[in-house]
């Protein structure tokens, strides 16, 4: 019952308003106000500064910077195994296994297709069908950065529009399709082992979403799908490939026979940048 009532709140709500008012307020200099945010927020959220690049919240220009702060260097190990596939993020996996008949599970009870979610690119649906799949939401209070999880050349990005629910545990267990109605960014990469894509998922208060080669993708949203090609676009294993304004989604997906999940991965798991949760074929 209080799931249900969350979501109606959540389908009541003006998301990309306060969207919109949140992102503008988040880039803002704004001093003491800013500081007095950051604390706030790391207070309410029991952020970890220790963990963080930059520790003085004092140091931080906006709120965005905050969001979007790095680690210390050496704070998130990569495996070493060569053959190791790492996560993605730090957060919790909601979901993963296999993508059966075209259709990943969202939540217990809950699937959505592999083609919603890919914005119906035909190639990029037929070269996963079969495959598998990790979904690791990041809380406000996770390192809000998306890592590789193996080597890869990037060859196509899609920005795609849609609404803005927000993806918490309570959410995705009452709103059908949230990941393939939400607004989000398609990553699709070459591997050694077959294509590997990555969806970078939005929500409600996440005022932007930024990738590593180009920037800023979203603001802004003027509802248009967009593409981009790439030729020589490398990332290696636990490079930084873009990050959140705020915590949120993000979904790995691999080809058929391309990777194994480890035996001790689990729906729950909290996850940090650089652990092993497979292995590759």
């Amino acid at each position: 019952m209080l799931n249900n009532l969350k979501a109606l709140i959540q389908y009541l709500l003006p998301k990309q308003l306060l969207t919109q008012f949140f992102g503008c307020l988040a880039s803002k200099h704004l001093g003491v106000v800013t500081t007095w945010m950051i604390k706030g927020f790391a207070k309410l959220y029991k952020v970890n500064m220790h963990e963080a690049s930059e520790k003085n919240p004092e140091k931080y220009r906006t709120f965005n910077d905050f969001f979007a702060r790095q680690l210390a260097q050496n704070m998130r190990p990569i495996a070493e195994d060569e053959k190791a596939v790492v996560m993605p993020a730090d957060g919790m996996i909601s979901q993963f296994g296999r993508i059966e008949a075209g259709h990943l599970i969202q939540a217990k009870g809950h699937t959505y297709s592999l083609a919603s979610l890919l914005a119906c690119n035909t190639p990029m649906v037929d070269a996963l069908q079969n495959g598998h799949y990790m979904t690791t939401y990041l809380s406000p209070r996770d390192y809000h950065r998306v890592h590789m999880p193996c080597d890869g050349i990037l060859r196509e990005m899609i920005y795609v529009p849609g609404s803005l629910f927000s993806v918490n545990q309570a959410t995705t267990a009452t709103i059908p399709n949230i990941f393939a109605r939400n607004e989000r960014v398609i990553c699709y990469f070459e591997t050694e082992y077959g294509p590997m894509v990555q969806v970078l998922v939005g929500a409600t208060i996440v005022g932007s979403i930024e990738v590593s080669w180009q920037g800023v993708v979203t603001p802004p949203r003027d509802g248009v799908l967009k593409s981009w090609q790439y030729e020589d676009v490398r990332l290696a294993k636990g490079d930084d490939m873009g990050c959140f304004k705020l915590g949120s989604t993000v979904i790995t997906l691999f080809a058929e026979n391309s990777m194994t999940f480890a035996d001790k991965i689990e729906v729950g798991m909290q996850t940090r940048v650089g652990q092993a949760f497979g292995v590759r074929i």
